[in-house]
């Protein structure tokens, strides 16, 4: 069954705010390739080398870097703000409520920071180890590897508020969803792309149950949901479901990068209502790119190749602005 959606007037406001934040700091290209070349030329293989060892105790891992990249490139651009804790003056975007108790995998930075800080010491942004690490844990999960550009700088600052609305929900309208990818830059190749990283990784109950129980108005639950899928997620997260319950975005490959995602929505088996809305939206522009990437998955490798650069690139820190962080989780003492 298809969908139809329009843009809410609250939302509009948040999109507007974020636009005009975007036209403040847009697109640079002053990041580099050879950005740590002759300062850490081993910087690539010590992200790739931590994450490696973390996969080993943590199958998830992998996931939740590249998804730390994408909600800290969707919030005043990718500058690490979402690896900063709270203090008297930063109010975390930790506590957003797309990152809160879901957003992981920020012991793990630590960890490649601390091994980076023993070889190069305060040289390496927290922001563009998040680039790195997505980039490694892309690759080490059977995807593609690509060219990443380097020399963005850490923010002295965090936005919650702008985390709460820039960030795009599980719940989003089509509408929405395509507002907040343009909004900064991004179109439809680039949301269709990157929402194929939905290929791996896990998803708490909470994100998808209101699809299962009194979606309707009639009471019933989401009619683009597959028969056995709705069957199964019911059954996993009934109404009074486990809160620490999750289950894998990708029902048919739930640890490795491929295009199974986009053959999942040509089933109706898109776990997340803006996965299959790509799919199920009438008329949608996003329908014949996922007919595309679903039959063919290096056309997917390569356009994610161009996508997560292009997120990569959204309004950094370069030159004077901002700072290295010695710590990821906090800005340092002046």
């Amino acid at each position: 069954m298809a969908r139809s959606s329009t843009i809410s007037s609250p939302t509009a406001v948040a999109l507007f705010a974020t636009a005009l934040l975007f036209l403040l700091h847009p697109l640079n290209a002053e990041l580099t390739a050879d950005f740590y070349a002759k300062t850490c030329p081993d910087v690539s293989s010590i992200v790739q080398t931590v994450i490696h060892e973390a996969l080993q105790y943590d199958p998830r891992i992998t996931a939740s870097l590249l998804r730390l990249h994408f909600h800290d490139c969707f919030v005043q651009g990718c500058d690490g703000s979402v690896l900063l804790d709270n203090s008297p003056t930063i109010k975390s975007e930790k506590d957003a409520a797309p990152n809160f108790n879901s957003a992981r995998g920020f012991g793990v930075v630590d960890k490649i920071k601390a091994a980076i800080e023993s070889t190069c010491p305060e040289t390496v942004s927290c922001a563009d180890i998040l680039a790195l690490a997505a980039n490694a844990s892309v690759y080490l999960s059977g995807g593609p590897y690509w060219t990443v550009l380097l020399g963005r700088r850490d923010s002295l600052t965090a936005n919650q508020g702008l985390a709460n609305t820039s960030i795009p929900s599980p719940f989003e309208s089509y509408a929405n969803l395509t507002s907040k990818f343009y909004v900064l830059g991004l179109d439809i190749t680039d949301l269709v792309t990157l929402s194929g990283a939905h290929t791996f990784g896990r998803a708490h109950c909470k994100s998808f149950t209101p699809r299962l129980y009194n979606f309707t108005k009639n009471g019933g639950p989401d009619p683009t949901l597959s028969p056995w899928y709705l069957t199964a997620l019911q059954k996993l997260c009934p109404p009074n479901f486990n809160p620490k319950v999750i289950t894998d975005l990708d029902p048919t490959t739930p640890n490795l990068f491929d295009n199974h995602y986009y053959s999942n929505l040509q089933k109706n088996d898109g776990l997340f209502e803006t996965d299959q809305e790509l799919y199920s939206t009438a008329g949608a522009a996003t329908v014949p790119i996922v007919n595309s990437f679903s039959a063919d998955q290096s056309a997917f490798f390569k356009s994610f190749t161009r996508s997560i650069v292009n997120m990569g690139n959204i309004s950094p820190l370069t030159g004077s602005n901002g700072e290295i962080r010695c710590n990821c989780r906090k800005v340092n003492k002046s």
